[in-house]
């Protein structure tokens, strides 16, 4: 890899910034581009936008002989909203899937070391905390906590954000009565049309390991494309 390569990488990741690497397999010519990049062949167009979704590296075809692109997203974030009992199986899970995990909780309570052992913690509100945490579109927010004082800022910030998934914990009437809330509070429909909610994929489980294995298995599905949204 070429010096202005490595520099460009270091870049990107820095601005958090999705970007791939194409490299030619006859010769050493390599490049960098982002999404959208309109001067590519319509073949490696296809292939890096392909590669950035998938977080898969690819084979390309181009005029110039074989391309090999390989994808460098930012690393996936999760904010965890309420530290109960289902966030600490969660954050379990979802840092073994690759996400860097952060639990939000002003309950000090509940937010401890003990509890969510190599974790990040934050004891700020949650409209404060995400409004720091900078949600983009590698970013997810679940809420927890079933305290509508906790949930509603924090989904106030995550739906008027570029986070890829948003997840609301509670039942349909629970999801009903939130909605009009926020509705009231000057969000879109479209906006409320974003929360997946009753938050998780419907596995019939009910134990709190259970439910954060539906939650996880929610994040990689709209991660790659295939997740539910509510009703």
């Amino acid at each position: 890899m070429k010096r202005e390569t490595l520099d460009g990488l270091l870049a990107a990741r820095a601005a958090r910034r999705p970007i791939a690497r194409l490299s030619w397999l006859t010769g050493d010519r390599e490049r960098l581009v982002e999404p959208g990049t309109g001067d590519l062949e319509a073949p490696l167009a296809e292939a890096v936008a392909r590669a950035l979704d998938s977080d898969d590296a690819v084979l390309a075809e181009s005029e110039d002989g074989p391309v090999f692109v390989h994808p460098f997203n930012p690393p996936l974030r999760l904010a965890i909203v309420g530290a109960v009992h289902i966030a600490q199986h969660l954050s379990e899970l979802t840092s073994r899937l690759g996400y860097d995990v952060t639990v939000v909780d002003p309950r000090r309570g509940f937010l401890t070391e003990a509890r969510f052992p190599g974790v990040a913690l934050d004891a700020r509100w949650p409209d404060e905390a995400l409004g720091a945490f900078g949600l983009d579109a590698r970013s997810a927010v679940v809420t927890l906590s079933h305290d509508a004082k906790i949930d509603e800022p924090a989904l106030s910030v995550a739906l008027r954000s570029e986070a890829f998934y948003v997840g609301a914990l509670g039942s349909r009437r629970t999801q009903e009565k939130r909605r009009a809330r926020l509705l009231d509070a000057g969000l879109s429909e479209a906006e409320l049309d974003r929360i997946h909610g009753p938050v998780g994929l419907d596995l019939g489980g009910r134990s709190p390991a259970e439910i954060a294995l539906s939650v996880a298995a929610e994040l990689t599905a709209t991660l790659r494309g295939r997740g539910k949204r509510a009703a």
